[in-house]
C-alpha cells in the first residue's frame, strides 16, 4: 500500500465530495427558489441521472483500457468548468432554471466515466488485503463531505450569498483537480485485445454470469432507488413542514451526512470481518424503520435524532455492499463493475420522481413514509427468495483467496 497516494487520492475525494455534496444543497435551493415546485426538484435529478445512465456503459469499459488517473482527471477538468460557467452566470444575474438542468446533464455524463476511474484506483493503490479498510476511509470522507458541505453552502448562502457558494464549489473542485497529480498512473494490461462493444458486453456477461455478484449489486440498488432520495426532497421538510429556511436545510442534512460519517466510521473500526451479509441487511432494514420515524416526527429537532440513525444504518449498509462487490471481482473488469455500480448511484435521483409526484399529491411526510414502508418489505423478500445473497460471505471469502494467490504469484 503506497500510503502518500491514497492519502492524495482521499484529499481529492475529500475536495470533490464536498462540493458535490454541497451543490446538492445549492442545486436544490435554486430550483426550489426558482420554481416554487417539487416536480422542478425531479427534473435537475433527472437530467443528472439520464445521462449518468446511459453513459454508464461506456465509462467502465473506457476505465478498464484506459489511464485511471488520467481519466479522474479529464472527468474532474470538465467539472471544474461546467461548474465555473453557473458561476458566471449567477454573477451576470442571467441564470435561468434551464442553466442548471444543463450543468447537471454535463455532470451526470461525466461522472460514469471519472467515478469508475477514482474507484478503481482504491484497488490498485491499497491491494486486496486492504481493501475493506480503505473503501470504509472512502466511505468515511463522503459521508464527512455530506456534513461539512451542506453545512459550508447553507451557511455561505446564509451569510453571503447563493453565488459565494458556487464561488466556494468552483474552488474545491479546482483543488480535487490539483490532488490528483499526487497519485501514479495505473492502467489494466489486458492480456487479449477486444472490441470495445465487446469489453461492454463482456462487462455485464461477467456480472450476469456470477450470480452472487448480480445479487450483491442487485441488492445495493434497492435503497438507492427506493428510500435514498428522500435527500433531495429535505427543502420541503425545511420549507413546508417546519419552516425553518436555509440554514434549517443545511442542518438537515449535515444531520444526514452526521449519521453517515458514523456508519463509516464503524464500518471502519469493525474492520475486514468476513461476515458482512446478515449486518449489511439489518442496517438496510433500520434505514428504512428509522426514516419512516423521521417522516412522521412533528418536531424539527427531535427528528434530527431518527434522520442520523437512519443515515448511520445507510451508510453502514451501503459500505458493506461496496466492499462485497469490490473483494467478489476480478481487477480486470473492476472499471466495468464499478460503472454497472454507479447506475445504482444514478437510479437514486430517477427514485426523486415517484416521490416527488406522491408528495405532490399526499404531501412530502405521507411520500417517505411510503417510502420507507416499501423498502422494508422490499428486502426481506430480497433476501428469503435468494439463496446467493444469503450465502454471500463464502463466496467473498473464497474470492479473497484466490486473489491473494494471484498477487502472490506475481511478485
Amino acid at each position: 500500500m503506497d500510503q502518500a497516494e491514497f492519502r492524495w487520492l482521499l484529499g481529492s475525494n475529500l475536495a470533490f465530495f464536498l462540493a458535490l455534496q454541497g451543490q446538492i444543497l445549492t442545486r436544490t435551493f435554486l430550483a426550489w427558489e426558482l420554481t416554487g415546485d417539487e416536480m422542478a426538484l425531479a427534473y435537475v435529478n433527472v437530467a443528472f441521472a439520464i445521462p449518468m445512465l446511459i453513459f454508464s456503459f461506456l465509462g467502465g469499459a473506457i476505465s478498464d483500457r484506459s489511464e485511471r488517473r488520467l481519466l479522474a482527471l479529464l472527468g474532474q477538468a470538465t467539472i471544474v468548468c461546467t461548474e465555473a460557467s453557473i458561476l458566471i452566470q449567477l454573477l451576470r444575474g442571467t441564470l435561468e432554471f434551464w442553466h442548471i438542468l444543463a450543468a447537471g446533464a454535463v455532470g451526470g455524463a461525466v461522472l460514469p466515466f471519472s467515478m469508475p476511474a477514482r474507484t478503481a484506483l482504491v484497488f490498485n493503490i491499497v491491494g486486496p488485503q486492504r481493501l475493506g479498510n480503505a473503501t470504509a476511509l472512502s466511505g468515511a470522507v463522503m459521508n464527512i463531505s455530506r456534513v461539512a458541505g451542506p453545512v459550508l453552502m447553507g451557511f455561505t448562502i446564509d451569510l453571503w450569498s447563493v453565488t459565494g457558494a458556487y464561488f466556494v464549489a468552483v474552488s474545491l473542485h479546482a483543488l480535487a483537480l490539483l490532488f490528483l497529480f499526487g497519485i501514479n498512473r495505473y492502467t489494466v494490461v489486458q492480456t487479449v485485445k477486444k472490441r470495445f462493444t465487446t469489453d461492454i458486453a463482456l462487462g455485464f456477461r461477467y456480472v450476469f454470469e456470477r450470480k452472487e455478484l448480480a445479487a450483491c449489486l442487485l441488492f445495493g440498488m434497492i435503497p438507492m432507488f427506493l428510500a435514498m432520495p428522500f435527500q433531495n426532497l429535505l427543502v420541503v421538510f425545511a420549507d413546508e413542514v417546519w419552516q425553518v429556511g436555509e440554514r434549517g436545510l443545511g442542518i438537515l442534512m449535515a444531520a444526514a451526512g452526521l449519521g453517515g460519517v458514523i456508519g463509516s466510521v464503524w464500518m471502519a473500526h469493525r474492520g475486514d470481518e468476513s461476515k458482512r451479509t446478515r449486518l449489511m441487511v439489518i442496517t438496510t432494514l433500520l434505514f428504512g424503520v428509522f426514516l419512516g420515524a423521521f417522516s412522521l416526527t412533528p418536531s424539527f429537532w427531535i427528528a434530527l435524532v431518527p434522520l442520523i440513525i437512519a443515515n448511520i444504518c445507510a451508510s453502514a449498509g451501503q459500505t458493506l455492499n461496496t466492499t462485497c462487490t469490490q473483494l467478489l471481482i476480478e481487477d480486470e473488469y473492476r472499471g466495468r463493475v464499478s460503472a454497472i455500480m454507479l447506475m445504482t448511484f444514478g437510479l437514486m435521483p430517477m427514485g426523486v420522481v415517484p416521490l416527488a409526484v406522491l408528495a405532490s399529491n399526499f404531501g412530502v411526510q405521507t411520500a417517505i413514509l411510503i417510502a420507507s414502508l416499501t423498502l422494508c418489505g422490499v428486502v426481506i423478500a430480497f433476501y428469503a427468495i435468494s439463496p446467493k445473497l444469503r450465502q454471500l460471505d463464502e463466496y467473498v471469502v473464497g474470492n479473497v483467496h484466490t486473489m491473494e494467490a494471484v498477487q502472490r504469484r506475481s511478485v
